[in-house]
């Protein structure tokens, strides 16, 4: 019998394997997938498995956690906004020196040695990611992305190299400290300039639950915005929704918000038919709930 379930989860893994076969899917990692030392292994392998079937995968992460951890060492007071960090010039070198010098290569690290041709950057390098200041500078040194250097991004993919990108962005000025950037919003936005099939939020969460701690499976811009209205979707979830919605209005196909506690979460929700978690679609109608983006890849 177990064999039989083996082989049967197998073959509903082919159709989606075949489906994905050269596509960039762009994975925004953070949470507890990024600070366990079992998820990070499951993590890793999920990545290589990707890369030995023919997917692209591109990693953003964040690193909030780690930040805030260091920030209070040095006693350094941080301020949030609607879930973005307020960004002080001191802040700043700390948040470059926690992304881009240590969580980005202990990622691109963990990589290679599990046999991927793993490469870290941040924002800065080449121009991959350029900002102006948010709000004004509102959020202080926080960035609003300008330009994404997709050409870049693309160059390194068909070298063979997985990037492993840090959200610091560069700035038009010179000698500028740069800009730290939301992950999510850098994700969604790497993801766009890209293309990409999917983008992929791991989360602490289920998904998006609705106010009955339901997960809700499927969600439009008009629902989001809904649910945001209501009270439904708030505080730091906020910019994670508005990633997914962007993304998939400005070329990703689907974005999906899914639970990176769970072992080999990615693989459950590219390589199965249920999939996980919750997923952001665009509609031709919000009332006949048909799926534009499942009916483009099945003729494509």
């Amino acid at each position: 019998m177990q064999k039989n379930q083996t082989v049967t989860t197998l073959l509903d893994a082919l159709p989606h394997i075949k489906k994905f076969y050269g596509k960039t899917i762009v994975i925004k990692y953070g949470g507890s997938a990024q600070t366990s030392p079992e998820l990070k292994e499951k993590f890793a392998q999920d990545i290589v498995l990707l890369s030995l079937v023919g997917i692209k995968p591109v990693i953003v992460h964040g690193g909030g956690a780690r930040i805030s951890e260091l920030l209070e060492k040095l006693e350094i007071t941080s301020e949030f906004i609607d879930g973005q960090r307020v960004t002080s010039e001191e802040t700043m070198r700390v948040v470059e020196m926690v992304l881009s010098g240590e969580i980005n290569k202990n990622i691109t690290s963990l990589l290679n040695h599990h046999g991927t041709k793993a490469i870290g950057i941040s924002g800065k390098d080449s121009g991959c990611i350029q900002a102006k200041p948010k709000d004004g500078g509102k959020f202080g040194y926080t960035g609003t992305i300008t330009n994404v250097n997709a050409d870049m991004i693309n160059d390194l993919i068909k070298e063979g190299y997985i990037p492993v990108i840090a959200p610091i962005a560069d700035s038009a000025t010179p000698n500028h400290p740069g800009f730290n950037i939301n992950a999510d919003i850098a994700a969604s936005e790497i993801a766009s300039a890209l293309n990409a099939q999917k983008v992929i939020f791991l989360t602490d969460i289920v998904g998006v639950l609705n106010k009955d701690k339901e997960l809700l499976t499927s969600l439009d811009k008009q629902e989001v915005e809904a649910y945001k209205k209501d009270g439904t979707i708030a505080g730091g979830m906020i910019p994670k929704v508005d990633s997914c919605i962007d993304s998939i209005h400005n070329g990703v196909n689907k974005a999906h918000i899914i639970d990176g506690r769970v072992e080999h979460s990615i693989l459950l929700e590219l390589f199965t038919s249920n999939g996980i978690g919750t997923q952001f679609l665009r509609r031709d109608n919000p009332n006949n709930g048909i799926d534009i983006d499942k009916l483009l890849s099945e003729e494509s």
